[in-house]
């Protein structure tokens, strides 16, 4: 598989239930042994097994939308522990598994798949024109 967007968040994104700017966004490392994402038919953070999710972050910073790429802060994921993560999945956080819409799944990045050791865990946006994906 390659990065790619779920056909419910695309769906989600023209429906304008997903808003970049204005949802509580964060990501969530997945343990693609335990469950893969299933792109053509997940759309919630409750398709994503409690099992395969190594660690969630806290909510995105500093969000900015700018000819079609969405931006933000790069994301620090603290004292990390648990199995090899080969993707994580960029999500709208409603505090409900079953209505945080899942937006974009990325397995195609410097450091995956990645093996935690209890530090903390960077992710780093492009800070080219790609950002961290475009619609």
């Amino acid at each position: 598989m390659a990065n790619s967007f779920y056909s419910k968040g695309l769906e989600n994104f023209l429906a304008g239930n997903l808003d970049w700017d204005a949802n509580d966004v964060r990501l969530v490392l997945i343990d693609e042994d335990d469950d893969a994402p299933v792109l053509a038919t997940d759309d919630a953070l409750d398709d994503i097994l409690a099992g395969a999710r190594v660690d969630t972050s806290g909510s995105f910073t500093t969000k900015a939308v700018t000819d079609g790429h969405a931006d933000a802060d790069d994301v620090t994921l603290t004292t990390v522990t648990g199995d090899e993560f080969e993707s994580f999945t960029i999500y709208y956080h409603t505090g409900t598994e079953s209505t945080s819409l899942l937006m974009v799944n990325i397995d195609t990045a410097t450091g995956l798949p990645c093996t935690p050791n209890g530090g903390d865990i960077t992710i780093q946006w492009d800070d080219g024109t790609d950002k961290i994906f475009t619609l």
